[in-house]
């Protein structure tokens, strides 16, 4: 993690987190003054907070902090635990099932864009030219693996029961005709796996940070259409109407957001169309 979760605790210790209720009361989470403690991964969340803080964010009235991950865990510990008042880097159904086997109480406020997940090789060009046996590297966690292997279905490389849902698992897949091999791995490392696999399915996010174009480098890409994984911001439950984070919502589906993801990721991150 980029910025010290022993940083972040000390912060949030010395400012006395002792406020309850509804979450609207100002100097909530781990903030100094009225200030937004946000966590995010870099890209593209960080990058996009990063742009509201710089050109948007004093007009309306917000300060804005952002705490920096590199996995996705902490970030949502951290929420749970004070440290951070939001969070922006995970989709619904992750989220649900970190609740679930987590015993965390976060809940969703907005859904601003969506990060395609993608499917990138070394090996080949197109995903109709993966060999018969070979490997292909997929998330280790519940929700991104039946995410991947969703995707692989899509592409036609392998069929899945009929209701297999958001934690569809190898086990779950009834026609392989390839006989592709599934090697689980931490979503981070699954970049550096490249060289070893004969393709491997990435999250937006760890995609763009190896210096991949989801949009561009792809060998099948996630269809934005009647698509779950949209990012959002996320809070924990009761802080919904926080004043803060009202004005972050807004500003996360606003025009400006929306130009600035479409100009700057160019198909390769997909702006929201809604709040």
């Amino acid at each position: 993690m980029r910025t010290s979760v022993a940083a972040v605790v000390t912060l949030a210790l010395g400012l006395g987190l002792t406020a309850c209720g509804s979450g609207t009361d100002s100097g909530k989470g781990g903030g100094k003054d009225d200030t937004l403690v946000v966590g995010a991964t870099a890209v593209p969340a960080g990058e996009v907070l990063t742009y509201i803080k710089d050109h948007l964010a004093a007009k309306a009235g917000l300060k804005l902090e952002i705490k920096e991950f590199t996995d996705y865990v902490l970030p949502n510990t951290a929420l749970q635990e004070g440290e951070l008042d939001a969070n922006l880097y995970q989709n619904q159904p992750y989220l649900d099932d970190f609740n679930k086997s987590k015993g965390t109480d976060l809940v969703p406020v907005v859904k601003p864009y969506l990060p395609p997940m993608g499917v990138y090789s070394h090996r080949v060009k197109d995903i109709t030219g993966l060999a018969d046996g070979a490997t292909v590297a997929v998330p280790n966690d519940v929700t991104n693996e039946g995410r991947a292997l969703k995707l692989l279905a899509a592409g036609g490389v392998i069929k899945l029961k009929a209701g297999a849902g958001t934690d569809a698992s190898p086990g779950d897949v009834t026609d392989n005709p390839r006989h592709l091999r599934f090697k689980e791995l931490e979503a981070a490392q699954l970049p550096r796996s490249l060289d070893d696999v004969d393709a491997a399915v990435v999250n937006n996010n760890y995609a763009q940070d190896a210096g991949l174009s989801p949009a561009k480098d792809a060998i099948l890409l996630e269809s934005a259409k009647d698509n779950p994984y949209a990012n959002l911001l996320a809070v924990k439950r009761g802080h919904e109407d926080d004043p803060r984070v009202r004005k972050l919502a807004g500003l996360l589906v606003s025009p400006e957001v929306r130009a600035f993801i479409k100009d700057k990721y160019h198909g390769s991150v997909l702006p929201a169309t809604g709040g």
